[in-house]
């Protein structure tokens, strides 16, 4: 039995963990977007521990079949998040209790993006929670590999210097909204 639940323990982990990297190019630029905003760890951890919370409650709303997301909605509105918070990045300079507020929304929306790997493969009946929390803790580690990334590759060396926000936030917030107003348009248009 301990072998069991250490299978589904590590199991979902593994599947939460590859959801984000390296499969997630969208949650990575979700991620990337929150941490360009202000790139202090203990701010970008909030944010995503807010945005871990919100996403755990509508995947376990859809894990339960309470809601049955629909793809073409969700899809779309994922890349709007992903836009929305790139132009936030080129029109504000610092986090705001409305910035919780928004990843809160938003995280509601990409739990029912993960539904959709979820519901690829199910969810143990025997472990259903552990199952479900398993994956959850898989996506918060591959969320904060993101952001460790991010701060030593450029937050560390970059963050203080007086050019930091025109030289690396407003390029790669434009980088990730432009990425994301195609997504937007492709899933509203053409995979809809």
């Amino acid at each position: 039995m301990e072998n069991t639940f250490s299978h589904i323990a590590t199991g979902y982990f593994k599947l939460g963990y590859t959801h984000v990297l390296p499969l997630g190019f969208d949650h990575i630029l979700f991620i990337v977007g929150i941490f360009l905003l202000n790139s202090k760890l203990r701010s970008v951890i909030i944010q995503c521990s807010v945005f871990t919370l919100a996403h755990s409650i509508t995947l376990g709303l859809a894990a339960c079949g309470y809601i049955i997301p629909d793809p073409r909605i969700v899809e779309p509105l994922i890349s709007v998040s992903i836009l929305f918070v790139a132009i936030e990045n080129i029109f504000h300079n610092k986090v705001n209790i409305w910035r919780l507020a928004v990843v809160f929304l938003f995280g509601l929306i990409h739990g029912l993006g993960f539904a959709s790997a979820i519901n690829d493969i199910g969810l143990s009946k025997t472990y259903f929670f552990e199952s479900l929390l398993f994956f959850n803790i898989g996506v918060e580690f591959g969320q904060v590999t993101i952001i460790l990334i991010a701060y030593f590759v450029i937050a560390k060396w970059f963050a203080d210097k007086s050019w930091y926000y025109r030289r690396i936030v407003y390029p790669f917030s434009s980088i990730i909204g432009c990425i994301a107003l195609y997504w937007t348009i492709e899933r509203i248009f053409i995979a809809g």
